[in-house]
C-alpha cells in the first residue's frame, strides 16, 4: 500500500517536471530559431525531437541490454501511434494544425518510408538484428544531415520564422532553458514512467501490455506536453515538427541502437501493430492533404482512433 502512495506522489511530480520543463525548453528552442533565423519547423524536428524522444531511447535501450526486447519495440511503436494520434490529435482541439505542403511531401512521407523499412526488417526472419540495426542508425545519420542542409538552404533563402509569440532572450537564457527544461523533461517522463509501471503491477498487467501502454504513453508525455505547449504559443510548427522528428528518431536511432545491441524478436503482433502505424499515418496524409489543415474535427477524429486502439489490444492481451 505504502508503495502505491509513494508511486501515485511520483508521477504527480513527474507531471509537473514534465509540463514546467516542456515549457522553458520550447521557449528556449524558439528563441535559438528567432535569433538565428531558423526556421521553428526545423528546431522541433531535430533539437526538440531528439530532446523529448530522450525517455524512449533510455526505456529501450536498457529492455534491450537487460534483454526484454519485446518490451523495447512495443515502446517504440505504442510511442509513434501516441504521437501521431494523440499528441497531433489534442494540439488540434487547442488550435488547428497548419501544415505546410513541403511537409506533407518530404518529411511526413519520410516517417512513413522508415516504418515501412522496419517492418520488412521484422517480417525478414521476424527479428530486427545487429546488420538491421546498424542500417537503421546509418539512415538516421543521413537524415540529419539532410536536416541540417535544409536548415541552412532555410537560412540563404531568408525564409520567416513563425516568431510573433516568441521572446527574444539573451543566448545564456536560451541556453539555461533548453539544458534545463532538458533535464526537467528526461527526469519527469522517467519518473512518470517507473511509478506508472509499479501502479499496473500493482493491478497486475502483462510486461507487454505496459509497453504498449504504460510505457509508450508514458514516454511520450514529453512530446504530448512540449506540443500543446508549443500550440498554445502559436508554434504550431514546432508542434507538428516535434512529433514528426521524434517518430523518425524513435525508429531510426532509438530501435536502430536497440537492436544493434541485442537482436529484436519480432511477432505477428508487432508486425500488426505497425501496419497500424502506416494506416494512421497514410489517414493523416489525406485528411490535411487538400486544405493543409489538421482541424479540431480531424483532431478528435484521431483520439477516437487511438481509444478504439487501446481497446483493441487490451482486448488481444486477454485472448
Amino acid at each position: 500500500m505504502k508503495s502505491m502512495i509513494l508511486a501515485i506522489i511520483g508521477v504527480i511530480i513527474g507531471f509537473v517536471l514534465l509540463v514546467k520543463g516542456a515549457d522553458f525548453f520550447v521557449e528556449g528552442s524558439g528563441s535559438v530559431a528567432k535569433k538565428f533565423n531558423i526556421p521553428v519547423f526545423i528546431i522541433g524536428m531535430t533539437i526538440v525531437a531528439m530532446g523529448t524522444s530522450a525517455p524512449e531511447c533510455a526505456v529501450s535501450i536498457s529492455a534491450s541490454l537487460r534483454g526484454i526486447n519485446g518490451m523495447a519495440i512495443s515502446n517504440v511503436i505504442g510511442s509513434n501511434i501516441f504521437n501521431l494520434l494523440v499528441v497531433c490529435g489534442v494540439c488540434a482541439l487547442f488550435q488547428p494544425l497548419v501544415i505546410k505542403k513541403e511537409t506533407l511531401k518530404k518529411e511526413f512521407p519520410f516517417s512513413v518510408l522508415v516504418a515501412v523499412i522496419i517492418g520488412v526488417m521484422g517480417l525478414a526472419g521476424m527479428m530486427v538484428g545487429h546488420m538491421d540495426g546498424i542500417i537503421l542508425v546509418v539512415i538516421f545519420a543521413l537524415f540529419l544531415y539532410w536536416m541540417v542542409r535544409s536548415a541552412k538552404k532555410s537560412m540563404q533563402a531568408g525564409e520567416d520564422v513563425e516568431a510573433e509569440e516568441i521572446k527574444d532572450l539573451p543566448i545564456w537564457k536560451c541556453l539555461v532553458f533548453i539544458g534545463g527544461g532538458l533535464v526537467a523533461i528526461v527526469i519527469g517522463g522517467q519518473m512518470v514512467v517507473n511509478c506508472s509501471e509499479t501502479i499496473a503491477r500493482g493491478f497486475g498487467l502483462s510486461e507487454t501490455l505496459i509497453g504498449l501502454t504504460i510505457c509508450s504513453i508514458g514516454t511520450s508525455l514529453p512530446e504530448l506536453v512540449t506540443s500543446v505547449v508549443a500550440a498554445r504559443k502559436n508554434q504550431a510548427g514546432m508542434a507538428l515538427g516535434n512529433v514528426i522528428g521524434s517518430n523518425i528518431f524513435n525508429i531510426l536511432l532509438v530501435g536502430g541502437l536497440a537492436s544493434a545491441i541485442s537482436p529484436i524478436a519480432v511477432n505477428m503482433n508487432n508486425l500488426i501493430d505497425i501496419v497500424i502505424l502506416v494506416a494512421v499515418s497514410l489517414y493523416i496524409m489525406i485528411l490535411v492533404w487538400k486544405k493543409q489543415l489538421l482541424t479540431r474535427a480531424g483532431g478528435v477524429s484521431m483520439l477516437a482512433i487511438y481509444a478504439a486502439y487501446m481497446v483493441y489490444i487490451c482486448v488481444r492481451e486477454v485472448l
